[in-house]
């Protein structure tokens, strides 16, 4: 199944006689006459009329998901491929509050985190790095990455899947020399040291 555009063209043509001295004048005299609603043409001018179609585009016959595959990303844990339901109530329990979208990466994804995470004190999670490797951000409490739509979020291609897992798979602790906090591997957390606060429409997979 294709979907197509179809432009219709109707012409209409009406001849009108004036007095002037010259072509121009007359045409000139016309053209006043119609901008000023004394010549209208209706259907009784109608002479032609044409069909332009385009070229047409495919329609997929596959009906868009509903879930979302993302990366889910969580204090103390390994970072995880998670299908998670699309809807904006289930994007806010995926990270405990409103949500916030953040665009550091060159590539077409949103970092979706809890909007007020720095201020509620949520536990630190994640450094987010530059190119060169300086910390640029660091996001507190739950946080996954997505894909971008044209107009929405949508799941996390599986061209950048293992690119994004490898960069945040390793939890992280953090510690404050001077005025710069520095970012460290650590183990994750056992399952007795974490709060149970996995969102219910997350579902590993």
């Amino acid at each position: 199944m294709r979907e197509f555009e179809v432009t219709v063209t109707e012409t209409l043509e009406k001849k009108v006689t004036v007095e002037a001295l010259s072509q121009d004048e007359a045409e000139q005299a016309v053209r006043d006459m119609w901008n000023e609603s004394d010549i209208i043409l209706d259907a009784e001018d109608f002479i032609d009329v044409s069909f332009k179609t385009d070229d047409g585009k495919e329609l997929s016959a596959v009906p868009e998901k509903d879930t979302l595959d993302v990366l889910m990303v969580e204090p103390g844990q390994y970072a995880r491929m998670v299908t998670i339901d699309s809807g904006l109530k289930s994007l806010q329990a995926a990270v405990g509050g409103d949500i916030e979208a953040t665009y550091f990466f060159d590539d077409p994804l949103a970092l979706i985190c809890q909007e007020e995470g720095k201020i509620n004190g949520s536990e630190l999670n994640r450094a987010v790095r530059g190119e060169d490797g300086e910390i640029v951000d660091i996001i507190a409490g739950k946080f996954f990455i997505c894909g971008l739509s044209d107009d929405n979020f949508a799941s996390l291609p599986d061209g950048l899947q293992k690119k994004y897992e490898g960069m945040f798979h390793q939890p992280e602790t953090f510690l404050k020399m001077g005025q710069k906090i520095i970012a460290l591997p650590m183990e994750p957390k056992m399952a007795a040291d974490i709060k149970k606060d996995k969102p219910a429409i997350a579902a590993e997979r």
